[in-house]
């Protein structure tokens, strides 16, 4: 089983706006509302493909209570704990002449909120697959996702990273299977500004399994993606063509996409190009990637490959 976690899930809603003016009312053309948070999308994505997750973390008052009716409804399991005190937040994302997203803080999360959370992880092993993604609330240590790492060493537990700077670097000596950083958020790490150059990508992304990641997955937006693989090889693709439609939750559609790829075929060269495809079919689309988007792009940039997308 795929276990995804967000400790800070939210309901995002979605509004365009024909020429936001800040001053003014402006009034919307159309609204959406989405359960959020890394790795709610993460699980929503792997339910396109048809392939099943559970996913884990913190919810509280009526906001929480509608991300798991919102969950339910995509028929997606969840296990989420219930805080006694606060909301899950509410995340704004303007579509307008330009992007622009207003984010709230959700919940606090005690030590004793913790401790069933733990008790759920306890009932992992070697057969199951765990998401660490997004950000956490300011009450929970930046050590968090290495923490529940340590806690799961020895049972074996394939664990996958989407996280950004300590989050992501205090977890590298114990292996994760797979940490996604962007071209920017890798920059962050080294303390490089502009980091656009796959050759230069590749470079950094080799010093991260030096220090301990297994794969390590770059996605660059318009400029693709690059992939440094467990097994030594680095793959590498110009980004899919299409019209960027809402860029929320690609990043998280290109680490459902991997891990399908390499559960269903045990192969890096899949897991990469399923990746590519369903980031890409996310940002290509107003809802997260589709099964049918995802293998149109599939076919799209990875045309030779005998074997097909196994869906």
């Amino acid at each position: 089983m795929i276990y995804t976690v967000t400790f800070n899930p939210s309901l995002d809603y979605i509004v365009r706006v024909n020429h936001f003016t800040p001053g003014r009312v402006n009034r919307t053309e159309q609204e959406i509302i989405f359960p959020g948070g890394k790795g709610i999308n993460v699980s929503i994505v792997l339910q396109n493909l048809g392939m099943e997750s559970t996913a884990l973390g913190f919810i509280a008052g009526f906001t929480g209570l509608e991300i798991k009716s919102q969950l339910r409804a995509r028929n997606i399991p969840e296990r989420f704990i219930t805080l006694p005190e606060g909301l899950s937040r509410i995340n704004v994302k303007l579509r307008s002449n330009e992007e622009s997203e207003i984010n709230g803080l959700g919940p606090n999360i005690d030590s004793a909120s913790l401790l069933p959370f733990y008790e759920q992880l306890d009932g992992l092993d070697s057969n199951d697959v765990l998401v660490l993604a997004g950000s956490i609330p300011s009450t929970l240590p930046s050590t968090i996702y290495r923490d529940i790492m340590k806690h799961l060493q020895e049972r074996k537990v394939m664990i996958a990273v989407d996280a950004t700077r300590d989050l992501l670097c205090n977890v590298l000596d114990l292996h994760p299977f797979l940490i996604k950083p962007n071209n920017f958020e890798l920059g962050e790490i080294f303390g490089l500004e502009d980091l656009r150059e796959k050759q230069e990508v590749i470079r950094y992304a080799k010093q991260l399994q030096e220090r301990g990641a297994r794969n390590v997955l770059v996605s660059m937006a318009g400029d693709g993606a690059v992939l440094a693989a467990e097994d030594g090889t680095v793959y590498e693709s110009p980004a899919p063509q299409g019209r960027v439609i809402n860029s929320v939750g690609a990043g998280d559609s290109m680490v459902a996409g991997f891990l399908y790829g390499y559960l269903t075929t045990g192969s890096y060269e899949d897991a990469f190009y399923t990746g590519i495809s369903c980031g890409s079919a996310s940002a290509f689309s107003e809802n997260l990637a589709s099964k049918d988007d995802v293998i149109n792009i599939y076919q799209q940039i990875h045309p030779n490959h005998k074997g097909g997308l196994c869906i």
